[in-house]
């Protein structure tokens, strides 16, 4: 009896694990161009390949998708009006699908994607950025493996922004360019993928922070800001006149832990002078990994003492979204300064 009932639960459990297995997931494709979608013309490569074609030439999937060209766009020229294009028509789609995947040049990808966490805050679907560093019509191109892991996260992650690219899978948020011709093009800084392709398989390593809320569209944001890379010799003066000519928030990579000079050209009373202005300043780090800290030296405590916000272990990427989004919704300094202190959706550690 004990061996009959045994043999029940199991034939069970395998029934249910094939029922599952063939769930077919609804996905969406949104394509935007990119280097993935171009084609050779006498100007250089330039998107021409709807979704459609894309799908063709990627073959047979498990999963049934649809697909909607909504830009036709190299990535160098998505701006945020096309930010704004991407996040209402996810917005419009994101309770008939199961998941959805944004194909998009790979030059600003990482902005499009740090920006999308915070204009669709508690997405309730994956949402899946890819391209490719070579078009899909290329022998041996890098685009079908992509397109193909970027479905199959859509279709297997939770809820949340992803960027998928050989055979990584990242937070949006935490996703940086670092590389221009190498298919292994995108890192995740200061975070570890959230999947990853090995022998095994399709691998979910972490999962995304639980969904808290409802998720609705906000597309406001304020543009007039600046990201400045400070230099031994960077004049303070031109931090000034940036604010004279509308700028109004600037996110300043700093040394190391975050620190800025004080002596001769003080950049330090300039940030001073700007926060008392009204106007942020976010001092990051020009190191791609591990943290700002303005604590710790003497050059980051007496700009911490002036104002400036610590982006923390934030990507210069993401700080600069968040800032815009942040300003977007109205927020003065001590706002922003409470705002970069929160973690919105995984992308800073505090």
């Amino acid at each position: 009896m004990i061996v009959l009932s045994l043999l029940k639960m199991l034939t069970k459990i395998k029934t249910d694990l094939k029922v599952g297995d063939i769930m077919t997931k609804n996905l969406l494709l949104l394509s935007t161009g990119g280097t993935i979608a171009s084609v050779a013309s006498n100007e250089g490569l330039k998107p021409g390949e709807s979704g459609e074609q894309l799908l063709k030439m990627l073959g047979a999937m498990p999963f049934n998708v649809t697909v909607k060209d909504i830009l036709e766009m190299d990535s160098s020229n998505i701006q945020p009006e096309e930010w704004e294009l991407i996040a209402k028509k996810i917005n419009e789609y994101r309770n008939d699908f199961d998941g959805i995947v944004v194909s998009h040049g790979t030059d600003t990808m990482a902005y499009t994607a740090s920006m999308l966490t915070f204009m669709l805050q508690n997405i309730n679907i994956p949402i899946v950025l890819t391209g490719s560093q070579v078009p899909m019509n290329v022998p041996l191109s890098d685009a079908p493996d992509n397109m193909s892991l970027a479905f199959t996260a859509a279709a297997k992650c939770k809820p949340g922004v992803y960027l998928a690219f050989n055979r990584k899978v990242m937070r949006g948020c935490r996703s940086v360019k670092v590389r221009t011709t190498s298919f292994d093009a995108f890192e995740s800084v200061n975070f570890p993928p959230i999947a990853q392709v090995t022998s095994d398989g399709f691998q979910i390593m972490r999962e995304q922070p639980a969904v808290n809320g409802q998720c609705h569209l906000n597309t406001k944001i304020n543009t007039n800001v600046s990201l400045v890379k400070l230099f031994p010799g960077f004049d303070p003066n031109l931090l000034h006149a940036m604010a004279d000519n509308g700028c109004q928030g600037i996110v300043i990579e700093a040394y190391g832990l975050g620190g800025m000079t004080f002596i001769r050209r003080n950049l330090v009373a300039a940030v001073g002078k700007l926060i008392r202005n009204g106007i942020p300043v976010i001092a990051s780090s020009q190191c791609l990994y591990e943290r700002s800290d303005l604590t710790k030296y003497e050059v980051g405590k007496q700009a911490l003492l002036e104002g400036a916000i610590s982006a923390h272990d934030m990507t210069s990427e993401c700080a600069i979204t968040k800032l815009m989004w942040g300003l977007g919704q109205g927020m003065n300094v001590n706002e922003i300064a409470k705002f970069f202190n929160t973690d919105v959706a995984g992308e800073v550690t505090l």
